[in-house]
C-alpha cells in the first residue's frame, strides 16, 4: 500500500509542476499580448480618426468637425505610452491651435494643417516602432517560454517514463517470485522458500508460504513411505487375484496388467505395462475386444484353460476429484477422469452349473409331461359316466386332481419355454398382425374364467390400429398371463380394463385391474425368474416364471414391458410392440 501510495503521489506532483509551468509561461505570453493590443492599438485608432476628419473636410472645420477632432486629440493625450510621444502630442495640439486661431488667414491655416499631419505622422511613426519593439520582445518570450515548456515537458518525459519502467517492478517483481514458488509447489518441490525481509505485506505473505511449504515438507516425508507401502499392498493384492486385472491411465498407457490377464491375452507383462493400448490392441484381437467394450458390461467366450471358458468383463473408470481453475477464474471441486480399470471374471464354472440347470429342467418337464397327460387322460375317463358312477365326495377328489394336474402342467410348459429361452433355441415366427386379433385370442381364453368370478372384461381400443411384426401365439400367451394374474388377485364382481393404443410409433397392450395393488419394493423384482410377491394366502400362487418369461418373449420382438402399480388402487401392467414398417 505505502509503494502504491507513493508512486501515484509522485505522479500528481509531475502533473502539478507540469502544469504550474505551463500556467506560469502562457501568462506571460498573454501579458505580452495584452500590452501590445491595449496601449499602442488605441493610439493608431486615435491618430487615424484625426487624419480622417482633416483628410474629408476642408478649411475651415466646421463646428462638429473640431468637436470629434478634439475628442479624439485628448483620447490621445491620455493614451501617452512612449519616450517623445507627449512631446509630439503637445507640439500636435499646438499647431491645432494655431490653425483655428481667428486671426489666422487661409496661408496661417494651411502651414498649421501641414504640422498637424506631421506631429500625426511623428506619433503613428512612435507606436509602429513600439509596436516591432514589443512585438519582438514577446517573440522572443515566446521562444523563450517554449524552450523552458519543452525543456520541463523534456524531464518529465524522462522521469515518467523511468518510473513506468521501474515502478511496477516493486509490485510485480513479488508477485513473480510468488507465481514461481507456487509452482514449485505444484511441481511437489516442498524445500521452495521466499525471501523478503521489507515490513510490507510481501514479507507476511512470504512467512506464510514459507510455512506451509515446511508443513507439506513434512507431510511429503511422512506419508511417502507409507504410500509406496499401499501401492506395494495393492499390486500384490492385483497380482494374486483369480480375474484378470487391467488398468489404464488417462493417456491410454498401460499402468498394470496381473498374471491371469497376461496369460489371457498371450503377453508378458513386460510387454504391456508402460505401452500405449491403443497401439497393443491393433496385435492383438482379444485386447481390442475387451478395451472396445465401451462401457458396457458383457460376457465373452475365450479359449483358456484348455477349453472355452466365459469371462463376464466389466470396466469402470476411475474419476478423481478436479481442482484445477475453471472458467471466469472460479475454483470448484469436480471430477476428472484418471483411467480405466478392465476386470474380467471367470464364471466358466457358473455357466456349465446354469448349463446343467436349464438341461436338467428341460429334461425334467418333458418326462412329467407324459405322466401329467396319462392323469389327465384317466381323469377324463373317471368323469365318463360309461366307466361307472361316482358319489360327491368322489367328484370332488376327481375335481381337485384335475385342478392339480393343470397346475403341473402349466408349471412345466412355462419350465420347458424357460429352457428354450435359456440355452438360445426359442423360435419365434414373424408376422405382421392386427393388434385387436391378438386381443380378441387372449380374451377369449380367458373369458370364462372371468364369468366365473362375475369379473367384467371392458376393452379399449379403436378399430383401426396399425398392424406389429410380433409371434401371435406367444404375444397372445403373454397378454393371457397378464389376464389370468389379474382375474386371480382381483375381488369378484369387478373388472377389468384391456387397452390397445398408439403412441409414439408403437402399439401399446395394457392391462388394469383394480385390486390392492403392488407394494413399490416388488415391483422392480416382479420380472426376475421365481420371484412371486407375498400374498396373504388367499391367492394361490404360480411358479413365479410367468412375468420372467414374458418379459423374454416381449424382448425378443424388440419390445418393452413394464408394470404400473400403487397400493389401493390396483395394477398395470403393460408392454409395447413397434409399429411394423
Amino acid at each position: 500500500k505505502t509503494k502504491l501510495r507513493l508512486g501515484f503521489g509522485f505522479l500528481f506532483v509531475m502533473v502539478l509542476f507540469f502544469g504550474s509551468i505551463s500556467l506560469f509561461y502562457l501568462n506571460e505570453i498573454s501579458g505580452s499580448a495584452k500590452v501590445i493590443l491595449k496601449d499602442n492599438y488605441k493610439t493608431l485608432k486615435f491618430t487615424g480618426a484625426m487624419r480622417t476628419l482633416l483628410d474629408e473636410h476642408d478649411l475651415p472645420l466646421t463646428t462638429v468637425v473640431q468637436q470629434d477632432f478634439e475628442q479624439q486629440l485628448q483620447g490621445e493625450e491620455k493614451n501617452v505610452t512612449e519616450v517623445g510621444e507627449g512631446a509630439a502630442v503637445t507640439a500636435l495640439k499646438q499647431s491645432y491651435q494655431d490653425m483655428l486661431a481667428p486671426s489666422a488667414n487661409l496661408a496661417t491655416q494651411q502651414l498649421a494643417l501641414r504640422k498637424v499631419r506631421a506631429q500625426l505622422r511623428v506619433i503613428e511613426d512612435l507606436n509602429m516602432r513600439a509596436i516591432v519593439r514589443k512585438n519582438d520582445a514577446a517573440q522572443e518570450s515566446v521562444s523563450k517560454a517554449t524552450l523552458y515548456l519543452v525543456f520541463a515537458a523534456s524531464v518529465s518525459f524522462l522521469i515518467l517514463f523511468s518510473f513506468i519502467v521501474n515502478f511496477p517492478g516493486f509490485v510485480a517483481n513479488p508477485l513473480q517470485e510468488f507465481t514461481e514458488a507456487i509452482r514449485e509447489i505444484s511441481n511437489k518441490n516442498y524445500k521452495q522458500r521466499l525471501e523478503f525481509h521489507n515490513n510490507d505485506e510481501f514479507s507476511e505473505l512470504a512467512a506464510a508460504f514459507n510455512g506451509m511449504a515446511v508443513q507439506l515438507n513434512k507431510w511429503e516425508n511422512s506419508n511417502l513411505a507409507e504410500l509406496k507401502s499401499e501401492k506395494l499392498r495393492i499390486e500384490a493384492i492385483i497380482e494374486q487375484m483369480d480375474d484378470a486385472i487391467i488398468g489404464l491411465n488417462d493417456k491410454q498407457d498401460v499402468l498394470f496388467i496381473n498374471k491371469v490377464a497376461a496369460q489371457l491375452i498371450s503377453l508378458l507383462p513386460a510387454q504391456v505395462i508402460g505401452q500405449n493400448a491403443a497401439d497393443l490392441q491393433k496385435k492383438n484381437e482379444l485386447l481390442n475386444r475387451i478395451l472396445n467394450s465401451q462401457g458396457k458390461d458383457q460376457n465373452l467366450k475365450i479359449y483358456a484353460n484348455e477349453k472355452e471358458s466365459h469371462f463376464q468383463l466389466e470396466s469402470r473408470e476411475i474419476v478423481i476429484p478436479n481442482f484445477e481453475d475453471q472458467e471466469n477464474n472460479v475454483i470448484f471441486a469436480s471430477g476428472k477422469s484418471a483411467g480405466k480399470v478392465y476386470i474380467l471374471k471367470n464364471i466358466t464354472e457358473f455357466k456349465e452349473l446354469d448349463q446343467a440347470k436349464t438341461n436338467f429342467i428341460a429334461t425334467v418337464s418333458h418326462e412329467l409331461k407324459t405322466p401329467l397327460s396319462s392323469i389327465k387322460m384317466s381323469l377324463k375317463l373317471l368323469k365318463d359316466e360309461r366307466v361307472g358312477g361316482m358319489n360327491k365326495e368322489q367328484k370332488e377328489l376327481v375335481e381337485h386332481i384335475n385342478e392339480d394336474s393343470d397346475r403341473l402342467l402349466k408349471i412345466t410348459s412355462e419350465l420347458l419355454d424357460l429352457s428354450q429361452v435359456e440355452t438360445g433355441n426359442l423360435q419365434l415366427n414373424f408376422v405382421k398382425s392386427d393388434p385387436r386379433q391378438i386381443v380378441d385370442y387372449a380374451i377369449e381364453s380367458v373369458k370364462l374364467q372371468a364369468e366365473q368370478k362375475q369379473i367384467h372384461l371392458e376393452l379399449v381400443s379403436k378399430n383401426s390400429l396399425p398392424k406389429v411384426n410380433a409371434d401371435v401365439e406367444k404375444t397372445a400367451w403373454v397378454l393371457i398371463n397378464f389376464l389370468s394374474n389379474a382375474l386371480r388377485y382381483s375381488p369378484e364382481k369387478s373388472k377389468l380394463v384391456i387397452q390397445v393404443l398408439e403412441k409414439n410409433s408403437e402399439v401399446e397392450f395394457s392391462v388394469r385391474d383394480f385390486g390392492k395393488g403392488i407394494e413399490e419394493q416388488y415391483q422392480q423384482r416382479l420380472f426376475d425368474r421365481y420371484f412371486q410377491v407375498p400374498t396373504d394366502g388367499n391367492n394361490k400362487s404360480g411358479s413365479g416364471l410367468g412375468l420372467a418369461i414374458s418379459k423374454d418373449f416381449i424382448e425378443a420382438e424388440q419390445g418393452r414391458i413394464w408394470v404400473e402399480s400403487a397400493l389401493g388402487e390396483g395394477s398395470r401392467f403393460c408392454f409395447a410392440l413397434p409399429v411394423a414398417s
